[in-house]
């Protein structure tokens, strides 16, 4: 690839087949939510087997990206995400066994195939897009990756009901997927060049550095801010769905189609939004709409009030994600491309568990009702993070 297309168009042969891969994996990743927690109550298990199970997921994710960050690095972006799709393939076939702990155990492996597939993906990401579009591209990126989340959960509950489905359907369709992303990855890696026939990848770090290295300074402004902006999210994933109903509030699943299609339109035009207002106003306008929307959510009496604040919420998560990422892809060595996408990808399963732990914390200790607005104030602390670091993140 040239440096003049670099600079050029976003929309080259390698991003779209990049796209097309994402977009494959995370859909079999977004048919396997809503079955887990089903699957494992339908094999006898309490809420905390089902937490148990989810957990393996994240335990696995989140600490072996630093490694599979190093191995990006030192061997081929595009070989990391093929394995990666692989793996989450080839586990949910021990999803077929009937036992707990097989769910839990290909759950577990699942992890350390997402962790592949999104550093290898977010290391092919900072290496095809171009220089002064990282924003837009950040945009088209997370958008097609967010775009799973409208249709599949629901296909995978309709399979598990249907006369000829069950839950070894939804097992079969989501392995199929991710091998179909493997698939994608194959034809991307003809045309992404291997890590270390790079100019610039003269060493896989400086000396000292090597697989053990679980962070990278250069991203950690990134990291922190995308940490920060996603700690809301189970609020308004898994806890809006309780409140809604503890507070009469029905056809409820119009909330999730609604904001779903806010964030996978958003996320491309915030993206340009972002390259030209620069990162640190991009992220303070992200949380300022992600605080606004959480003290909507206890203003509103009805489905519209709940609607809007879902748009609000995705709004504001579009912007800031895009500013973060491409914020991190500036900030990257490029000797250590692998390694920083990997730390920022870290971001996004701790936010999601620690969120969890706040928010049920603050449900059980306060209710819905402070409960929001607890989170609307950790909305509001990113902000002032923000606005107190802003020389740092432009």
């Amino acid at each position: 690839m040239s440096h003049s297309e670099r600079r050029g168009s976003i929309w080259t042969p390698t991003f779209a087949l990049l796209c097309l891969a994402q977009f494959l994996g995370y859909a079999a990743h977004h048919m396997l939510t809503p079955a887990f927690p089903l699957y494992v109550t339908r094999l006898g298990g309490s809420a905390f087997m089902v937490g148990l199970v989810l957990a393996s997921f994240a335990v696995t994710s989140v600490f072996l990206r630093p490694p599979i960050g190093y191995w990006a690095d030192r061997w081929n972006e595009a070989g990391v995400l093929i394995c990666g799709l692989l793996v989450q393939g080839a586990s949910i076939f021990l999803c077929f066994v009937p036992a707990i702990e097989a769910a839990m155990l290909a759950n577990a492996l699942r992890g350390i195939g997402w962790a592949g597939m999104n550093t290898g993906g977010y290391s092919l990401l900072a290496w095809t897009a171009p220089v002064d579009r990282r924003g837009e591209a950040s945009g088209y990126y997370s958008g097609v990756q967010s775009s799973a989340t409208i249709l599949f959960p629901a296909v995978a509950l309709w399979l598990i009901d249907a006369r000829l489905g069950g839950f070894g359907a939804v097992f079969a369709a989501a392995a199929a997927l991710a091998f179909l992303g493997a698939g994608a990855g194959a034809a991307l890696a003809r045309s992404a060049p291997r890590a270390a026939a790079r100019p610039e990848a003269v060493s896989p770090g400086p000396r000292g550095a090597g697989v053990f290295v679980l962070l990278e300074r250069d991203v950690l402004p990134a990291t922190t801010m995308l940490f920060c902006l996603h700690l809301s999210l189970p609020a308004v994933t898994s806890f809006l769905v309780l409140y809604a109903r503890e507070i009469g509030i029905g056809n409820f699943g119009w909330y999730f189609v609604v904001s779903g299609a806010t964030s996978v339109l958003a996320r491309p035009l915030l993206g340009v939004v972002s390259d030209r207002i620069g990162r640190a106003r991009s992220l303070a306008a992200g949380f300022a709409l992600q605080a606004a929307a959480l003290i909507l959510v206890v203003a509103a009496s009805g489905l519209a009030g709940l609607l809007i604040s879902g748009v609000f919420y995705m709004l504001g998560s579009a912007i800031g994600s895009s500013a973060t990422l491409a914020l991190a892809m500036e900030r990257a060595d490029p000797r250590r491309r692998g390694r920083a996408m990997a730390t920022l990808s870290v971001a996004f399963p701790a936010s999601t568990g620690i969120g969890a732990l706040l928010t049920g914390g603050a449900v059980e200790l306060a209710g819905y009702f402070w409960m929001f607005l607890i989170v609307a104030g950790l909305a509001a602390l990113g902000l002032a993070l923000t606005l107190a670091s802003r020389s740092s993140l432009e």
